[in-house]
């Protein structure tokens, strides 16, 4: 299945210059998001996942059917403020400021190897926050796993250490 075919290209949004790669059309599509978890779990079915994360919100969609196909647990990583147990938190850089991601402490298990999945990786600054808040917590950042990679931005500079697999890339914006 052509993957590609399935994401709407939104030009100038949010700003002028962009492409905005719109998921919303493959969601609505029940044969292509069996196909999108079937093609993780496959790559990902030998590779001992002990729990799955997923960053808000997009992560949620993807990273909770995966878990469910893998038999895994699965755990929300959220903007501060939205989680009500003891979390842990980490800032990361924005183009013009800072953010920061949070998960509940109890979340992760010392040594658990874990899977981050999500539906587009950029610049990777999310992805490396998530993976320092992780290892902070004693897990083993198992690789990340993207519906759509931007790779014209590089985002596999700032996750070198990482495995990282993407069922759609876009060279160019």
């Amino acid at each position: 299945m052509d993957l590609k075919s399935e994401i709407r290209n939104i030009k100038d949004f949010p700003k002028p210059g962009i492409v905005f790669r719109d998921i919303t059309t493959l969601l609505k599509n029940p044969d292509a998001m069996k196909y999108t978890i079937s093609q993780f779990k496959e790559y990902y079915k030998d590779k001992k996942v002990d729990l799955i994360v997923g960053p808000e919100s997009r992560g949620f969609i993807f990273g909770s059917l995966l878990a469910h196909e893998l038999h895994v647990p699965f755990a929300p990583l959220r903007k501060p403020g939205k989680l009500p147990a003891e979390t842990e938190k980490e800032e990361y850089e924005l183009e013009y400021g800072t953010d920061a991601i949070e998960i509940h402490k109890d979340a992760i298990n010392q040594g658990d190897n874990i899977l981050i999945v999500d539906d587009l990786i950029a610049t990777g600054g999310t992805c490396e926050a998530a993976a320092k808040l992780i290892e902070r917590l004693g897990g083993n950042v198992l690789g990340f796993a993207f519906l759509i990679e931007l790779s014209f931005l590089n985002p596999r500079e700032k996750l070198k250490n990482y495995d990282i697999f993407s069922l759609i890339e876009y060279k160019e914006e």
